[in-house]
């Protein structure tokens, strides 16, 4: 029903609308320099064959300019030029550690990169084990940066399952 009632709107009035913007009056020649006007001035009355030339088209040229084609593209922007200088892709990879989550088929990781299944492995190798899987430990054996293991280890932990047993022995036996 909305609709309707907008298309009816659009449309109130469309053609004399339409023929009010025809008749308009076009925009006008931008206005020249005074000395600039003299002297066209002077040329014309010197050669009056050039203000036929002017007006004259060109069937020639006009073929020619059938055939251009312009292919344009956006300038990149500064924010991008900046934004690709300060992230430098890694240009060294490493292979995959373990391959016994092999989900996904990954043939090499780059440089201070892990995937998930390696996130996963060392942050439940530290939480196992950590007087041998240090944080150190972690940086030589995955190529990746001090600080973002030690972010790693500090926020991140892995999930961990709980079963308490029942207090009493009103408790539901499971099947």
């Amino acid at each position: 029903m909305g609709a309707l009632v907008i298309r009816g709107i659009r449309n109130f009035n469309l053609e004399n609308r339409a023929e009010r913007e025809i008749s308009k009056m076009k925009p006008s020649v931008a206005p020249r320099h005074p000395s600039t006007n003299s002297l066209l001035r002077e040329q014309i009355s010197l050669y009056p064959e050039v203000k036929g030339e002017i007006a004259r088209k060109d069937d020639k040229l006009l073929s020619f300019l059938k055939d251009v084609y312009v292919d344009s593209k956006d300038p990149v922007s500064s924010l991008q030029v900046k934004a690709a200088e300060t992230c430098q892709e890694p240009k060294e990879f490493r292979l995959p550690k373990d391959h016994h989550f092999d989900m996904i088929n990954i043939k090499s990781i780059p440089k201070g990169k892990i995937s998930i299944t390696e996130a996963l492995t060392l942050l439940n190798n530290h939480k196992l084990f950590p007087e041998t899987w240090t944080a150190e430990k972690i940086v030589q054996e995955y190529q990746l940066e001090q600080k973002d293991v030690n972010s790693l280890l500090k926020y991140f932990v892995t999930f961990e399952v709980e079963i308490f047993p029942p207090e009493d022995k009103k408790a539901i036996q499971s099947k």
